[in-house]
């Protein structure tokens, strides 16, 4: 899985692996925190490979060759990396550059990715259980207020309209699934000002942040079997929020 580490990829890898699952484990940045993740996969008993590449000039053609020539059958796909906009470097550029960073990382990443490793799943590994899964953002499709909400809302949508039709176009091989997450504590949530903690309370019906585990249990029924009816949707997970 891409981005898998630290946050909601973290979360999600470790909670593969609980379920039987070996992971790769991909960063594009920080190896040391990705082999610390795949450090804590193996004592889970899991096997875990981690693999780097930064996706803001990336041809991800070459990079699925070495996945697959080092970790395949590969059954389930979850693109999960992210440009951080808001706690890293890239928090002081200007609009357009951010909206061209996201686009490159996030929805390129997702759309080339997804395609590619499709192909590859129609030809190989077991004929049913495949699935790929993508990550979204629960107030893309109905607006929020700010500079950040306008970026994250152009390519998330972007992201959960394509994994609609990717959906169509996969079935009956391979199911594809988006997660849209509400507030979820990660680095951004941990620093947040008293204001946003209060607004995110005020919002969100079960009046606390939601976790990565609150991620990774939902991401793991999606590519399990026990989903194995489920495919085409924009799932939700954000405390029953509804603005």
């Amino acid at each position: 899985m891409t981005g898998a580490s630290s946050g909601i990829g973290r979360a999600i890898a470790l909670e593969l692996a609980r379920a039987g699952a070996a992971v790769i484990v991909h960063f594009a940045h920080s190896r040391d925190r990705a082999e610390q993740v795949a450090g804590e996969i193996r004592q889970l008993g899991r096997q875990a490979w981690t693999v780097g590449l930064a996706f803001e000039q990336a041809n991800f053609a070459p990079f699925v060759d070495r996945v697959w020539s080092d970790c395949a059958p590969v059954d389930i796909w979850i693109n999960n990396a992210g440009a951080d906009l808001l706690t890293g470097d890239a928090a002081k550029l200007p609009f357009s550059r951010k909206l061209e960073l996201l686009w490159q990382v996030d929805v390129l990443g997702t759309l080339e990715l997804s395609r590619t490793v499709l192909q590859r799943m129609k030809q190989t590994g077991k004929p049913d259980g495949k699935a790929i899964l993508n990550i979204g953002w629960d107030q893309a499709d109905r607006g929020m207020d700010g500079d950040s909400a306008e970026l994250f809302s152009t390519a998330k949508n972007a992201i959960m309209g394509f994994t609609r039709s990717l959906a169509m176009n996969a079935a009956p091989d391979v199911r594809v699934n988006c997660i849209a997450p509400g507030w979820i504590r990660t680095a951004w949530g941990d620093q947040a000002s008293a204001d946003w903690q209060a607004r995110v309370l005020h919002e969100t019906p079960l009046k606390r942040w939601g976790t990565p585990e609150d991620i990774a249990r939902l991401a793991r029924f999606l590519v399990s079997d026990e989903a194995a009816f489920i495919t085409g949707q924009v799932i939700n997970s954000n405390g029953g929020a509804v603005r």
